[in-house]
Formats: structure tokens, sequence, C-alpha cells
């Protein structure tokens, strides 16, 4: 069953066309991958998905509802959450409070039952925290709860930010290159980390330009050229598509054979 659905979906940024014709779906504890040269728009994609850049045209249906119309910061509270290609903490905040902004979309009470503490308002507070530490414990920092955000190494950031993300309790994760920049210890410690949260029944969309990784955790791959989908399928399909191969692929298609 599709979780995620795009029909026809545009963007265009004045005479530059960014998406063109875009359709997809995203189905049930998959995990899926977006791949393409770097230009493509597979950024813009997830930016469409969330709101944050408003597609120009076409449908985008999350779990039976057209989300397309809908103020970006609104789309959290629909169970989609996402990290960013380049990290964004609040760098002098500790782990935890970086982590909480991510549970604020689960919570309900008003503003006055927060600034009078209510008891509604205590409970809610004491079970983010929970929350928190839990998502802090799934990702191995929680010995860093109380570090400076800013302070710590970029693959440590990264599970910060996959925690602040995964914390919201989302149907669909979406993760704009979470292995860039991390050596292989830490790269290779995160896809475990992904293949947990898949097997935890969230569906996940990735990009992504590790190839060899690609071609182990997706199930299925999505590959844009120019703003365009030009290819869909298994990663045997895709590796073994000389269209991939003569635009993205080239002598890494041996690499994703392997």
């Amino acid at each position: 069953m599709s979780l995620l659905s795009l029909e026809s979906v545009y963007k265009n940024f004045g005479g530059l066309q960014a998406l063109a014709d875009v359709s997809l779906n995203i189905e049930e504890g998959s995990l899926s991958a977006l791949i393409g040269p770097n230009g493509s728009g597979k950024t813009t994609l997830l930016n469409a998905i969330t709101n944050i850049i408003p597609p120009s045209s076409g449908r985008i249906v999350f779990a039976g509802e057209r989300i397309d119309s809908l103020p970006a910061h609104l789309i959290p509270a629909k169970g989609i959450s996402r990290t960013f290609q380049i990290v964004s903490l609040f760098a002098e905040a500790p782990v935890w409070e970086n982590v909480a902004c991510g549970a604020f979309s689960k919570t309900s009470a008003g503003i006055l039952s927060i600034v009078f503490q209510s008891p509604f308002a205590r409970r809610e507070e004491k079970n983010t925290k929970e929350r928190v530490m839990e998502a802090l414990r799934f990702f191995d920092i929680e010995d860093l709860a109380d570090r400076p955000a800013g302070m710590l190494p970029l693959g440590q950031q990264r599970l910060v930010e996959m925690s602040r993300a995964f914390v919201s309790e989302p149907k669909l994760l979406l993760l704009d290159e979470p292995l860039s920049g991390l050596n292989p210890r830490e790269s290779e410690m995160l896809q475990e980390k992904i293949l947990e949260i898949r097997n935890r029944r969230v569906s996940i969309l990735f990009v992504e330009h590790e190839i060899r990784a690609v071609m182990r955790l997706a199930d299925n791959i999505v590959v844009l050229n120019y703003g365009q989908k030009i290819a869909e399928g298994p990663p045997d399909t895709i590796r073994n598509d000389q269209k991939v191969i003569d635009i993205y692929l080239g002598k890494e298609a041996d690499d994703a054979r392997d």
C-alpha cells in the first residue's frame, strides 16, 4: 500500500525547471533511494514533499491526504520527518535540547498551560524528555546528551540530527545524504541504524551518492536527471540499466555489482 504518492510534480524557479513530471510511490515499510547527478533535483524533491519549497504543480498525497498545499510547519505533525544535506543544529544548545525540537509536533499543551505549568504540561514535558533519551539511546549517543551540539564532530552531529528526526515517531523519514562526510566506521554504523528504523515499519526515502550503500540498503531506487525521472526499480534493475550507467553510474557500475 502506498504511503506517499507524487503525481506529475513540477517545480519551476523562473525559467529553470527543477522538477518535471515526477511521479512515484513510496510503500509502507519500504526503504527507497533517490539518486542522480548533482543538480538533478533530488533535494528539491524532498523540499517539495515537505513543502519547504512548494511544487509549482502536481499532487502529493500522504496517508490518503493531499499535503502539497499545507504549510511546511504542519507537515511533521502528519508523520513526515527529515534530515538535511548540511547538518543544521543549535550549536550552543545541548544535544538533548536539539533532539527535543523534533518532538514538538507530538505535543499539545497550550501556551498558558506551559507558562503556568499545569499538571498536563508537566506530564507532557516528562514524556518528551523520556522520548528524547530513548532516541539518544537508539543512536548510542545518550552520553552526549548534555554536550553542546556544535562541539561534536560531524559524525556525531549527524546522529543528533537523525535522533531529532526519529523522536517525532514519523511514518516517513526523509534523509538527505545521511552518509556524507562520515568515515567508513561511522557510515557502517549509520547504515545499520537505518535498517533498524525500517524494521520498525518506518518508511524511508533517502538521497545518497554512496552507491554501494544504496545498493545494499534500498528496496527500490528512483533515478533523476535534469529534474526528470529516468529510471525506477530494485537494485538489480538499476545497476544494469544502460541509461543510468551512461548518465550517472559510469565506472561505479562495477562497484554497484559487487
